[in-house]
């Protein structure tokens, strides 16, 4: 598949402001010696990929057990193809590239597209409900440590949003009329910023939405979120197996301060790229606040490997997904051409 590069405007400007916004905010602790950094990532060793590429691996695992949870017949592995496929798409590609893509690969197995972006959905809500509880669970992680009132409140309020979330998945899956109630409820928010938007018409979608998913839902849920929240902490354990390979020692930098901070800043993942740029420096920022200035340089080294690990990782991943898809679909072609022909 070709992608003309003007497509690619739209990434490139994302990583552009993204990265602009980060120096901004890093730019206010102090001027990075990027040298050292250079050297601090001159000390990422051959022995330390495999650890980091594990890693990776077991966190596209544990992302990809909640649309096969949600998708009947869908299984793990078609999961995690679809998963990597569309994360591909929606980053090279101009909307709904990703959804083009989801839809073809559940017609090419024989799946109801309906159905399967009904998951897909089930699963980006059951998402942002880890994606939100992850700063009370950071509190969790740093109790006993010195917190300050702001980071505290962030995860009171953060969970606040996650409780809502399982509270309106739970009633719409309890009965017709409370799922219209909560679509029409939510369309009535959205048109106070959308005037086109018609509050019946989102209770309706809501209504259709849970006659497809509400058994599914019930089942599924649990397991996502476990699965979800074991994605989380696998992804602060490639930040911390990162900052390690590069010269952050731990009687500086504990790991419990490293996952605590971590889930801590994750809601800013909601932002484009996974917040790259304004998650970085939040992160540099809350680590040189602990670990010292004169580590500054390892700590942004190790982001850096991070960054390249569960972004580029899961697009190099996606580009093989994509590849051997599409050569599924041009053998089943024509195996369906010989047998016509028989």
């Amino acid at each position: 598949m070709r992608i003309p590069w003007r497509r690619l405007l739209r990434p490139i400007l994302l990583v552009g402001v993204s990265l602009l916004v980060g120096r901004i905010i890093i730019g206010l602790i102090g001027s990075i010696d990027w040298g050292a950094v250079v050297s601090s990532l001159a000390r990422l060793s051959w022995t330390s990929l495999p650890l980091l590429v594990g890693l990776l691996l077991v966190r596209q695992s544990f992302n990809a057990i909640p649309l096969a949870r949600f998708v009947p017949g869908l299984g793990w592995w078609r999961s995690a193809q679809n998963d990597v496929t569309a994360n591909l798409l929606g980053v090279v590609t101009p909307p709904p590239g990703d959804v083009v893509i989801r839809v073809s690969m559940f017609r090419s197995w024989g799946l109801n597209p309906v159905d399967g972006m009904a998951g897909v959905t089930l699963n980006s809500l059951t998402f942002y409900v880890i994606r939100f509880a992850a700063p009370a669970l950071g509190v969790v992680v740093l109790v006993g440590e010195e917190l300050s009132t702001g980071r505290t409140w962030l995860a009171v309020g953060s969970l606040a949003i996650a409780a809502v979330i399982v509270v309106a998945l739970v009633l719409v899956s309890r009965g017709e009329r409370l799922a219209f109630l909560v679509g029409t409820v939510a369309g009535s928010v959205v048109a106070r910023f959308r005037e086109d938007t018609e509050p019946e018409r989102w209770g309706a979608a809501v209504l259709d939405f849970r006659g497809r998913m509400s058994t599914r839902l019930s089942r599924g849920l649990p397991g996502a979120l476990a699965a979800l929240a074991g994605m989380v902490i696998v992804d602060g354990l490639v930040l911390l197996a990162a900052l390690r390979s590069v010269g952050v020692p731990a009687d500086a930098l504990s790991a419990v301060w490293v996952l605590g901070a971590f889930l801590i800043a994750y809601p800013l993942t909601a932002l484009p790229l996974a917040g790259l740029g304004v998650l970085d420096a939040a992160l540099v920022v809350a680590f040189v606040d602990v670990a010292g200035t004169s580590l500054e340089p390892e700590v942004v080294a190790g982001l850096i490997v991070w960054r390249l690990v569960t972004i580029g990782g899961p697009l190099l991943l996606g580009l093989l997904a994509l590849g051997n898809w599409r050569r599924n679909v041009r053998g089943d072609d024509g195996m369906e051409g010989l047998a016509g022909r028989r």
